[in-house]
């Protein structure tokens, strides 16, 4: 079996729109899993009591917990909620702010690409594959931001996904991007 050949990146939603230094963390947290995130409704929904759920970290071996815990920083600010901390999106089909997780999906489902904006130093801090395999369980085909930390560029690019450098001196902001064009 041979791997997907590559594919465009089409008509795609913005999942988020970061500013400066996103790191590893926020993309795939270590920590505990909160009781309100798709990944605690998966492990519930299977039997696992809440005082078992232990952290992201002690479950990185569960492509299913970690998915769910993509982008579930509940530190992470989106632009695209005006700055709200937290881990929600917008599913621009609907309005409806829901988790990251379940925007992906949604938009997979529907056949819709979806691309991360960000700014300097994304990726940045410890190396952790589950932050470019995160993104590419949830469908996301691009990340453009200003710059990237080395390893988590190269990452991104083994698990399919684009990373696109703005111009020197160039940002989203500057070019008037903010996530809600397509």
């Amino acid at each position: 079996m041979s791997p997907p050949g590559p594919h465009g990146v089409k008509d795609a939603y913005c999942l988020l729109n970061f500013g400066d230094s996103i790191t590893t963390d926020h993309i795939s947290p270590a920590g505990s899993i909160h009781k309100d995130s798709p990944a605690a409704r998966y492990l519930m929904e299977r039997g696992v009591d809440r005082r078992d759920f232990n952290s992201y970290g002690s479950r990185r071996g569960n492509d299913d917990v970690m998915a769910r815990g993509t982008f579930a920083n509940i530190r992470i600010v989106n632009k695209l909620l005006g700055g709200e901390v937290g881990p929600k999106t917008i599913h621009f089909p609907t309005r409806e702010k829901l988790s990251v997780f379940d925007v992906a999906m949604r938009c997979k489902s529907e056949g819709h690409d979806t691309v991360i904006l960000a700014g300097a130093e994304y990726g940045s801090g410890s190396s952790r594959d589950w932050a470019a395999k995160g993104p590419m369980l949830l469908g996301v085909k691009a990340v453009m931001a200003k710059s990237f930390e080395r390893i988590h560029r190269s990452n991104l690019v083994g698990m399919g996904i684009i990373p696109l450098c703005f111009k020197s001196g160039e940002d989203a902001e500057t070019l008037g991007l903010t996530g809600h064009e397509r």
